[in-house]
């Protein structure tokens, strides 16, 4: 990390709030969920369905832990009632598993249980790795009781394709990125390019076990590789989706969706919103141009 970027991560804690929300207004829909469901709504109505994150994560108290998983069950009931095409997905760290991982196994199973009569699906998010045995631990639990349910991995770490060969045989549906958290190079790629062949590996190895499957990614030179996965292996459109983070590069979920793909976009939302904002730039430092870029704009 840079002496400039150390700089700004350190004046960031002091910006002003208000202009602090202007810059994160891109990409978080607001700080309730009456806000995110308007954003929701009106990706919509523009023909993308979407993907809702309450934001926060390192819960260490079990009753904001159990919270937390309310406040995704009243989530999942309005989007079913308005009958917006929308799942909710869920950090672990958020749901109590830096506490323990039965609790964060109990409250996952609360939130599938109560989203499965509305037809709604949960997605297990992907943490860091020193979390990620954990999770994974957890989610192939769910999958014994819980059909609405998928899991997210990285092809950042190297253990990500023995991972995907260790999953219990059944139907898996998987959102496969390259992984925001910045990993020591003993246990992860560093560099771009070993990231997206890695990427590209973890995709043909969930092709082979017919998992449904949802690509996260803005590199539209990745994303032209993994469509030429997909063909070799005759996936039908209606078996992968390409997803995309709120305010970043939208110019290619035009491009997807014109092109006939589902595209999905990630909807983060929530009062936690300015202490997650300087998580993420402080675990990936490269975000912070993008903040002094707007900072400029504004």
């Amino acid at each position: 990390m840079g002496l400039f970027t150390r700089a700004v991560l350190a004046v960031l804690p002091h910006v002003p709030k208000p202009i602090m929300r202007r810059i994160a207004a891109r990409y978080i829909a607001g700080e309730t969920l009456d806000e995110a469901l308007q954003r929701i709504t009106q990706l919509q109505a523009s023909g993308y369905t979407t993907v809702l994150d309450v934001l926060g994560e390192g819960i260490a108290d079990e009753s904001q832990a159990r919270a937390v998983a309310k406040a995704y069950c009243e989530a999942a009931t309005e989007l079913a009632r308005r009958k917006l095409d929308a799942y909710v997905s869920v950090k672990p760290t958020h749901v109590g598993l830096s506490i323990d991982e039965n609790l964060a196994y109990e409250l996952y199973a609360q939130i599938a249980a109560h989203c499965a009569p509305l037809g709604q699906f949960l997605r297990v998010e992907m943490e860091d790795a020193p979390t990620k045995d954990g999770t994974l631990r957890v989610f192939e639990r769910l999958r014994h009781t819980h059909t609405n349910v998928g899991i997210v991995l990285q092809s950042r770490l190297f253990c990500t394709k023995a991972d995907i060969q260790r999953l219990a045989p059944g139907p898996v549906d998987v959102r496969l990125v390259k992984g925001i958290y910045l990993e020591p190079a003993s246990i992860a790629h560093t560099e771009a390019e070993p990231i997206r062949v890695a990427y590209i590996e973890c995709l043909e190895l969930l092709c082979q076990r017919g998992a449904t499957l949802s690509l996260a990614t803005h590199d539209d030179g990745l994303a032209a590789r993994a469509l030429t996965v997909l063909a070799k292996h005759a996936y039908r459109r209606e078996q992968y989706e390409f997803q995309t983070l709120m305010g970043v590069r939208e110019e290619l979920w035009s491009k997807w969706k014109d092109a006939g793909h589902r595209v999905r976009v990630y909807v983060p939302f929530g009062p936690e919103w300015r202490p997650y904002s300087l998580r993420r730039m402080r675990k990936n430092p490269q975000i912070v141009g993008h903040v002094m870029r707007q900072m400029f704009r504004l």
